[in-house]
């Protein structure tokens, strides 16, 4: 019997951690092998702030992913207090920036410099809604009186509602959303509002990382939540909505970072981030769904032409290295050692 083939436009990646350096060099090319785009976070040390320093970062992207020359990564700037407005646009202007990140200061890897008071940069964000500039957001509020379990919710009621009140025109991501409530509020809201959506928020809970022992390595931020919650984004994913697309958060870390008495937050997925969508879209009886969701939303959504590109894949098991890299760069990927339904071709 001849095995099962789909074949769909190819996807983009619409959140991307590369790091730099060696790092770069060594975890590049996985996301470049199957994505024609993929939108690059900027939470490197020092951030990705001015025109300069991204289209520096671009370069060594392209370096980076020479195997690979028609990839393309697209830049943001990483927001601050004190970020001009002027900068953003010259950015976009210049094609440099496709977007711009919300960090909310301290909430997740390199995030120091994130936004400690969100009307301060009002004037940067009506700049970006006037030149219809997306807003990418990590969706958390830091308190530390707000449990880790809400952070989510609370930042919809407290940040999220209230700035797309003031700006009804801005263009926002709700990145790597893990909740229902954040689900249902961007189902909820207007055309210039869509969600990203990783791979490891539509397979694991809070459960899998918590229960026989931590693990490390399912660690990340937003961290993983209840049952119910990953069932609604899965649900959200396969719906076939045009506000939810593929962003697979991929954010690399050696062994050494995440298995420490203080082990960082990030899911090393990219080596096999479609074959995961394909196999959870299928679960759900919903490949018909799986283009728009991986390959048709987003470009939509940024206002950016699909893909010319085909991807095929095959209904065909492989195993996921328990390892990639070498030396203090070895990585523990999402789902090491286990079985895979599918493969890229």
């Amino acid at each position: 019997m001849t095995a099962q083939t789909i074949t769909i436009t190819q996807p983009d990646d619409w959140h991307v951690h590369l790091r730099d350096g060696d790092m770069l060099n060594q975890v590049a090319e996985y996301t470049a092998r199957q994505f024609g785009r993929a939108i690059i976070m900027p939470n490197l040390a020092p951030p990705v702030t001015t025109t300069a320093l991204a289209s520096a970062y671009r370069d060594r992207i392209l370096a980076a992913t020479s195997d690979y020359p028609d990839f393309q990564p697209l830049m943001t700037a990483y927001l601050t207090d004190s970020i001009a407005p002027e900068e953003l646009v010259k950015g976009h202007e210049q094609g440099v920036f496709t977007a711009a990140k919300l960090y909310p200061a301290n909430a997740t890897t390199n995030s120091s410099f994130g936004v400690s008071d969100m009307k301060g940069i009002y004037p940067v964000l009506e700049a970006m809604q006037e030149i219809g500039m997306p807003l990418l957001v990590h969706g958390e509020v830091v308190d530390s009186e707000i449990d880790i379990f809400d952070r989510e919710a609370v930042f919809i009621e407290t940040i999220m509602a209230p700035l797309l009140k003031d700006m009804p025109e801005l263009k926002v991501v709700f990145e790597h959303i893990t909740t229902k409530d954040a689900a249902d509020f961007v189902a909820s809201q207007g055309d210039n509002i869509a969600a990203t959506i990783t791979a490891h928020h539509l397979q694991i809970n809070r459960n899998d990382m918590l229960v026989g022992g931590i693990k490390p390595h399912l660690y990340c931020l937003p961290v993983a939540k209840r049952e119910l919650h990953r069932l609604a984004l899965r649900k959200a994913a396969t719906s076939g909505s045009k506000k939810f697309f593929l962003g697979t958060d991929t954010a690399p870390h050696a062994i050494g970072a995440k298995e420490s008495a203080c082990g960082c937050a990030g899911i090393f997925s990219a080596p096999h981030a479609i074959e995961v969508y394909t196999q959870v879209f299928e679960e759900d009886g919903a490949l018909d769904q799986l283009e728009k969701f991986a390959s048709l939303n987003g470009p939509a959504f940024y206002d950016l032409p699909v893909n010319q590109k085909q991807i095929s894949l095959v209904k065909e098991s492989q195993q996921v290295p328990a390892t990639i890299g070498e030396g203090d760069l070895t990585i523990s990927p999402y789902q090491a050692g286990e079985i895979l339904a599918w493969r890229l071709v």
